[in-house]
């Protein structure tokens, strides 16, 4: 049985010029919408996570407490639960799935709110990695409607060194003679374990390994780490739909739309959300430099970085009790601005 809802989004014409006809987001919510519908929290999953994985910073005494709080967790398009490659009907099945941008994803759960919901303010949309990303597109497209934002270890914009990065781990996962051009019948297992190794070497820092913090997790050798945790997080989800979310990050842009023609500067200038934007201090790909420019950028910002040895996974739900500690700081602050 599912835990989750689905909301039908009928023929959803996507900024790519497809048409994906039938198209669905899967959400679920915690806690009770008030009768003033004015304590809605909107949580967007991230790159290969699927709403389980944000629960680990939702409950009660919490920061996202769904005893005072309506948090809406949407699946982002592509993993496995909204509409994707691996669960969309032919001819958009598998290898034809169109590209979904950040305006596509967001604007759908814009719908989702307004329209099952009946919601005109939103308290506060917090996310990771890509859903930070979701989080400033948020921000950026409904000002008047967002009061706060904490976009977690990501960017408003997918900077030309982050996509080179992930272009490492494109060619790792299609490398494998299974892909097929995305036309496999079974999963191309040797693909996915490459592309878990890839981004063992990107996604914590120099400092991690140097001091060896998988001992200290619960993984016996270094060669336990790379194969249980970060092999082991690939191997059940479908390459294609890998794919898809990575062009989705790959090609993020805020002002990506017809609201802002390509002005970054003026998408991040319309936040006017208070803000609170919480790099990871040793994140390799969306590193503090970016968000601190992003940051002047927006009228009521401030860049707090997560100081810690745990490269992007510092703001990952649930990956280390002192980082989860400092984000939930963080979101009290926030909300009881």
């Amino acid at each position: 049985m599912t835990d989750y809802q689905v909301f039908n989004l009928g023929n959803l014409r996507l900024q790519g010029g497809a048409t994906l006809r039938g198209a669905w987001i899967a959400y679920k919510t915690y806690g009770a919408l008030n009768a003033a519908k004015d304590n809605v929290i909107v949580f967007p999953t991230f790159f290969g996570g699927q709403h389980y994985a944000n629960e680990a910073i939702i409950g009660p005494g919490q920061a996202l407490d769904p005893e005072r709080y309506f948090i809406i967790v949407p699946n982002m398009m592509g993993n496995g639960l909204s509409s994707s490659p691996s669960n969309t009907p032919m001819p958009y099945d598998r290898a034809r799935f169109p590209w979904v941008s950040l305006y596509d994803n967001v604007s759908s759960q814009h719908r989702l709110v307004t329209e099952v919901f009946g919601i005109e303010r939103i308290a506060m949309v917090v996310g990771w990695s890509m859903g930070a990303q979701q989080t400033y597109q948020w921000g950026a497209l409904y000002p008047d409607m967002v009061e706060r934002i904490a976009p977690i270890c990501g960017s408003a914009r997918t900077s030309r060194h982050n996509f080179v990065f992930l272009e490492g781990v494109k060619a790792a996962l299609t490398a494998d003679d299974s892909w097929a051009n995305g036309w496999y019948d079974s999963p191309p297992y040797k693909g996915l374990r490459a592309m878990g190794r890839v981004y063992a070497g990107w996604a914590v820092s120099q400092a991690f390994y140097r001091e060896e913090v998988y001992l200290d997790i619960g993984y016996s050798s270094l060669e336990d780490y790379l194969v249980a945790f970060w092999e082991g997080r690939r191997l059940f989800a479908d390459a294609n739909d890998f794919l898809a979310m990575l062009r989705t990050w790959q090609n993020a842009d805020i002002s990506l739309n017809d609201k802002y023609n390509g002005d970054f500067a003026a998408a991040l200038g319309s936040i006017t959300a208070r803000a609170i934007v919480m790099p990871g201090r040793t994140d390799l790909y969306f590193p503090p430099e970016d968000n601190e420019i992003e940051v002047s950028m927006m009228p009521n910002a401030e860049l707090r970085p997560i100081e810690s040895i745990w490269g992007h996974l510092a703001g990952g739900p649930g990956f280390n009790p002192p980082d989860a500690a400092f984000v939930d700081a963080a979101l009290r602050e926030l909300l009881a601005s």
